[in-house]
């Protein structure tokens, strides 16, 4: 039985390997992902078009001098022992850490450390979800992986996991990070007792006042995914950020134009939407980190213009639990969590046009 497979799972269905992927493309670098093989193409020119393996792409634009480097990671969920369970379903595999073996969201976070640490970033946020089940225990578990590494550099806020159990690990309604070249608004989206989220009026005011003073471009992140204006549903329990909510933050994007992006996690999902009052501005979703395809962001700031180039954790480790975990919920999640290319690494001008 291979390692971490629950007796009575779908074997057949982790047995085919995996096509070559390009996972990830950024302005000097692609990465093509096959199972456990790992190939990196170092030393490109940015803003150009290249074919490698097969695969067309165009490296992102790096516009001027490099002003800050930052990362993200969200729904590290330490402390979570099974993976693949969806509440009243009994759609599989799922699965766990073989006997023996330290626990998975132990193993993906710190191949995650290990990788941004390399790095050596401004900032490290944590979009939420920072434990299982909202316990001091998991927090502290949190903590002493994410704090030794990136100390002061370390910023988070909490998620759907600590608000459902009523934890206060995370609970600061904003948190101003600000670095050269970009300002980054750090939101709770939580709601105490529930799964789902919202943006409080305070809340709103306050990235008002900091948008409309800002000397540079800001980024906004949380842990919940904003709803669609323009989705013909609109329900009271809404997974992500409430309907009316997801509106007034629309609302204030649109006439902020210093606000050029908006970063969520939540969903294990790579997906940047745009909506029509807000034009070009990204509206974006974030893989977690514990299972497939598990994943960091990083962000470069330069004078002319920010990317994201979303990474693969690729340590072996981290890799094996992750071709496993892709077959999860009857084979379906590669296809939900992946995303494309320009859901993954995508650039943003400095300012709107």
């Amino acid at each position: 039985m291979p390692s971490g497979l629950q007796p009575g799972a779908a074997h057949d269905l982790i047995t085919a390997p995996s096509a070559p992927e390009l996972t990830t493309v950024g302005t000097d670098e692609a990465v093509v992902h096959e199972g456990v093989r790992v190939r990196r193409y170092d030393g490109l020119t940015p803003d150009s078009s290249h074919e490698i393996e097969g695969f067309a792409f165009r490296t992102l634009p790096a516009r001027g001098e490099l002003l800050a480097r930052f990362t993200t990671v969200n729904d590290v969920h330490f402390g979570e022992l099974e993976c693949g369970i969806i509440d009243g379903s009994e759609i599989g595999p799922t699965f766990r850490a073989a006997p023996g073996d330290p626990p998975y969201p132990e193993v993906m976070n710190r191949g995650a450390i290990a990788e941004m640490a390399a790095l050596e970033p401004d900032a490290v946020l944590v979009k939420g979800d920072l434990t299982s089940t909202g316990t001091r225990a998991e927090h502290q578990a949190f903590l002493d992986l994410y704090e030794p590494a990136f100390g002061e550099r370390l910023w988070y806020v909490r998620g759907n996991h600590e608000s459902y159990h009523r934890s206060p690990f995370g609970a600061i309604p904003h948190q101003e990070i600000v670095l050269p070249g970009v300002r980054l608004a750090l939101l709770d989206t939580s709601v105490e007792g529930s799964a789902s989220g919202t943006v409080h009026a305070e809340q709103i005011a306050w990235l008002d006042d900091l948008a409309a003073a800002s000397d540079r471009p800001v980024l906004v992140f949380g842990h919940h995914h904003v709803w669609d204006p323009s989705s013909l549903e609109r329900p009271e329990t809404y997974f992500g950020v409430h309907p009316g909510a997801s509106e007034r933050l629309v609302e204030l994007v649109a006439r902020r134009p210093a606000i050029r992006g908006y970063f969520a996690g939540h969903t294990h999902r790579n997906r940047a939407r745009r909506f029509a009052a807000t034009g070009d501005v990204p509206w974006v979703e974030v893989a977690c980190v514990k299972d497939y395809p598990g994943a960091w962001a990083e962000y470069r700031v330069y004078e002319g213009g920010i990317v994201q180039i979303e990474h693969r954790i690729s340590t072996p480790e981290c890799l094996a639990w992750t071709e496993q975990t892709r077959h999860m919920y009857a084979g379906l999640y590669h296809d939900y969590a992946f995303g494309s290319l320009a859901d993954r690494c995508f650039a943003l001008p400095t300012h709107r046009p």
